[in-house]
C-alpha cells in the first residue's frame, strides 16, 4: 500500500531529516523531489502543486527556520498537509433518525462494488448492527448470485426479486424500493443497496441510479472506486458526485500495487470524504479510513492505533487477565497457544499488521511474509489429542510419530514445535519472576536470552 510513494517521499525528505539548519537551497530541492514523488504517484497536478506550495510557505516561516530541529519541523508540516489532503478528519456513516438506515452503493463495473457490499454488511454486523443487503444489480450475469453467496457467508438476509424462471427481474428501482420496505418489516436497522455498474459512465446507468436514489431516499450514498485506476478514478467519482451528490468514497484494492494518486487527489477534487478502504479479498479486509493514520503509514511512521484496535477486537480484558494468570502459574498449554494463533490470524494479513509498527514496515518490505506461516504448527497441534495439548510432556516417541503422520509432516517437525514451546514457557516464567520483583522487563533482552 503506497510503497512506491512512501519510498520516494522518504528519499526526498532525507535532505532535511535531522538537519540542524535548513536553507532556501535544500528547501527548494526537497520540495521539487516531493512534487515529483506525488506526480509519479498519479496525483492530480494542481493538487500536487498546491500541496508543495503550502508546505513551502510553512517551512520558510522564521519560527521553523530558527527552531531547535527545523528538519523535524519540515517533516511535521509535510505530515500535516498529507492529513489535510486525505480529508483531515475521519467521517462516520450517516444514520437515519428512524430505521432502517438506507445505504446506496454505486460505482463502475469491476471496482469491487458487490464485494464491498458484503464487506460492509460484515463490518456493520460486527459493530452490533443488523444489516440486510439488496440485489439491485440486475444486469451483470451472476451479480445476484454473488451477493447471495456473500450474504450467506456473512449471515445476513438478502433481498432479490426473481421471476418464475428464477432469473432476476430487471427492475432495479422496484428491487431497491421493496427492499427498504422489507427491511423495515423485518426490523433490520440497515439496508445496503447494491446497484448496477458499467464499464464506463453512461447516461442510462446514471438515470437508473438517480431513480433509485429518488425512490429510496438514502441516508448515505457511497461511491466505490478502484484505487488502481489513478486519475480515472477521480474523474469517475466527480461524474457520479455531480449527479448523485455522494456522501463518501470507498477505495478498493489498496493492497495492490497502487500508486496512491486516487487517495491523495479524490478528497480535493470531489470534496467528499473517503470513508472506507478495501485491503484484500476476504470479507474482513475492510477498514475505516482515517486520514491521520494513512498519512503516518505513507511517511513510514506506522499506525499503532489501528494495530491496537485490531488487537482489541480479538482480545478482551477478561481474557487477557486469564491468559496472564496462566503465564504466571505455568498453566499455558498448546491449546492456549493454538487459540492465540487463531486470534492473530483473525487480525488480518501478517505483513500488513507488521507494517503498522513504526520502523518495521520498511524493514520487511522486501521480505515475503507468508500468511500461512502458522499452518504447519496448526496442523501438528490439531493432530494431538486434548490430553496431549494440555500435557505436552507426555508426548513420547510413538506419540510423536503418530502426530507427525496425522499432520503429514516429519517427527523432527514435532520435535521443533515442542522445543519452541518449552523455550516460550521458560521466557514467560522469567518475565513473571521479574515482574513479581517489580523490575521492568526488556523484551529484547529476554528474546536474546539475557
Amino acid at each position: 500500500m503506497f510503497d512506491t510513494l512512501s519510498d520516494k517521499l522518504d528519499a526526498a525528505l532525507k535532505n532535511v531529516k535531522g538537519e540542524g539548519r535548513i536553507n532556501d537551497l535544500n528547501i527548494a530541492e526537497t520540495m521539487r523531489e516531493v512534487r515529483r514523488a506525488l506526480l509519479d504517484a498519479d496525483v492530480n497536478y494542481q493538487v500536487a502543486k498546491d500541496f508543495t506550495n503550502k508546505v513551502k510557505a510553512h517551512v520558510t516561516d522564521e519560527k521553523v527556520l530558527q527552531a531547535v530541529n527545523p528538519g523535524q519541523q519540515f517533516v511535521k508540516h509535510v505530515y500535516d498537509e498529507l492529513v489535510y489532503l486525505l480529508g483531515d478528519v475521519h467521517v462516520d456513516l450517516n444514520q437515519a433518525k428512524r430505521p432502517p438506515t438506507v445505504i446506496l452503493v454505486a460505482g463502475l463495473q469491476g471496482a469491487g462494488k458487490t464485494t464491498f457490499v458484503g464487506k460492509l454488511a460484515h463490518f456493520l454486523k460486527a459493530k452490533g448492527r443488523s444489516p440486510m443487503v439488496a440485489a439491485a444489480d440486475v444486469y451483470r450475469p451472476a451479480a445476484v448470485d454473488q451477493l447471495e453467496t456473500l450474504a450467506g457467508q456473512v449471515g445476513v438476509p438478502v433481498f432479490a426479486i426473481r421471476g418464475a424462471d428464477g432469473v432476476p427481474v430487471k427492475d432495479a428501482v422496484a428491487v431497491a424500493e421493496q427492499a427498504v420496505a422489507e427491511a423495515r418489516r423485518m426490523g433490520r436497522d440497515t439496508i445496503i443497496i447494491d446497484t448496477a455498474g458499467r464499464l464506463h459512465v453512461d447516461e442510462a446507468m446514471m438515470d437508473e441510479v438517480v431513480a433509485i436514489k429518488k425512490a429510496t431516499e438514502p441516508d448515505e450514498i457511497l461511491f466505490v472506486v478502484d484505487a488502481m485506476t489513478g486519475q480515472d478514478a477521480v474523474n469517475t467519482a466527480k461524474a457520479f458526485n455531480d449527479r448523485l451528490d455522494i456522501d463518501g468514497v470507498v477505495l478498493t484494492k489498496l493492497d495492490g500495487d497502487t500508486r496512491g494518486g486516487a487517495a491523495l487527489s479524490i478528497r480535493s477534487v470531489v470534496e467528499k470524504p473517503i470513508k472506507f478502504a478495501g485491503t484484500g479479498e476476504k470479507l474482513d479486509a475492510l477498514t475505516e479510513f482515517y486520514p491521520d493514520r494513512m498519512a503516518q503509514r505513507i511517511l513510514g511512521m506506522g499506525d499503532v492505533v489501528s494495530f491496537v484496535e485490531k488487537a482489541q477486537e480479538q482480545f478482551d480484558a477478561e481474557e487477557a487477565e486469564k491468559l496472564q494468570r496462566k503465564f504466571r502459574t505455568q498453566e499455558f498449554d498448546l491449546q492456549d497457544f493454538y487459540d492465540q494463533l487463531q486470534k492473530i490470524k483473525n487480525m488480518g494479513s501478517l505483513k500488513d499488521l507488521l507494517g503498522m509498527i513504526p520502523g518495521v514496515g520498511k524493514a520487511i518490505k522486501q521480505i515475503d511474509v507468508d500468511d500461512e506461516a502458522f499452518r504447519h504448527i496448526e496442523a501438528l497441534i490439531q493432530s494431538m489429542t486434548p490430553v496431549e495439548r494440555a500435557q505436552p510432556e507426555i508426548i513420547n516417541g510413538s506419540r510423536r510419530r503418530r502426530i507427525a503422520k496425522g499432520a503429514g509432516m516429519e517427527v523432527q517437525d514435532v520435535n521443533a514445535l515442542l522445543k519452541q514451546f518449552r523455550e516460550m514457557k521458560k521466557l514467560m516464567k522469567t518475565m513473571s519472576k521479574l515482574q513479581g520483583k517489580g523490575r521492568a522487563v526488556d523484551p529484547t533482552q529476554l528474546l536474546a536470552g539475557r
